[in-house]
């Protein structure tokens, strides 16, 4: 198909970030990504880790993009996409709210996994804490969440792309940039997530891995 979106740089983390959800995912059975952008990822991972039934969510803007690689794909564990934002109006969390898994008798479980890349630095800070503020509402008990990107360390950039890449951003809308890892984990450990590992990635990004008590 030829009217897919179509991004080139996940084709080029897509397999250093599918070795980290393996193993972080490797008990997993429900995945909600936020923020799937054009769906290049969603059908990679989940077409590599069957297990899993992989949620994708986004804008509604994006929606369509998605659901053409979707259904070119046709994989058996990749349900519809759904809209889904972080909203700071009225209250701080996902605007609408994803519909939680369920387990066999029909109780609201959640979803025990959680994957997220590069968005905290394309929102606003409002929005990184809406973020956090929904993913209290959609977690499960002991879930896992992962979050790639770049990220500063006491306030430094970890590079000097990473440098013109913030002077990028904050050129292009003043709300986004790089953030800071400690304020990140902050916001995490407010909802009750404590990070377990923060995994190098090439090109100067990261993996942060957390796990709900």
């Amino acid at each position: 198909m030829t009217d897919r979106p179509y991004s080139p740089s996940c084709d080029r983390n897509r397999d250093p970030i599918l070795a980290v959800l393996r193993d972080q995912f490797a008990d997993r059975r429900e995945a909600l990504e936020i923020g799937s952008g054009t769906g290049q990822h969603a059908v990679h991972f989940a077409a590599a880790m069957p297990w899993l039934r992989w949620q994708c969510s986004d804008a509604a803007a994006y929606l369509p993009g998605i659901r053409a690689w979707l259904d070119e794909a046709a994989l058996p564990n990749t349900p519809p996409p759904l809209e889904l934002q972080a909203v700071v109006e009225p209250a701080p969390g996902f605007a609408p709210a994803p519909p939680l898994p369920r387990g066999p008798a029909g109780d609201a479980r959640g979803f025990d996994a959680v994957f997220s890349a590069n968005t905290l630095h394309i929102m606003g800070w409002p929005q990184v804490e809406a973020f956090f503020a929904g993913l209290a509402t959609v977690l499960a008990a002991q879930a896992s969440v992962v979050v790639y990107g770049p990220f500063n360390y006491r306030g430094r950039y970890t590079s000097d792309s990473n440098r013109d890449f913030d002077g990028w951003l904050k050129a292009r809308d003043p709300v986004s940039g790089i953030r800071d890892f400690e304020a990140v984990d902050a916001l995490a450990a407010a909802i009750g997530v404590r990070l377990r590992e923060d995994i190098a990635m090439p090109a100067n990004n990261r993996c942060l891995v957390w796990r709900r008590d």
